[in-house]
């Protein structure tokens, strides 16, 4: 069975992270800059997770992107476009 789109997700954020966190310990409502994560990173952070569960990013406006502040919203938008793909 597949992974979720969160359990994906946090595996996709411990990668670009500058510190070492196992992506288990990383909270749903933890702020993506509280982490450390710089705009690049972000934008690495999304391609990557969006790939990874087949979600293409053209569902989502710049505004949409930069509304997306910790990994839970990050699973929530893409969970609403899960099932189009």
């Amino acid at each position: 069975m597949p992974d979720t789109i969160e359990t994906t997700a946090r595996a996709a954020l411990a990668e670009v992270l500058p510190q070492d966190l196992p992506p288990e310990a990383i909270a749903l409502d933890a702020e993506l800059d509280h982490l450390g994560l710089t705009s690049l990173n972000k934008v690495l952070f999304l391609t990557s997770v969006c790939d990874r569960t087949k979600v293409g990013l053209q569902h989502f406006t710049e505004h949409d992107l930069a509304a997306m502040r910790t990994l839970g919203q990050v699973v929530d938008a893409l969970s609403r476009h899960a099932e189009v793909n």
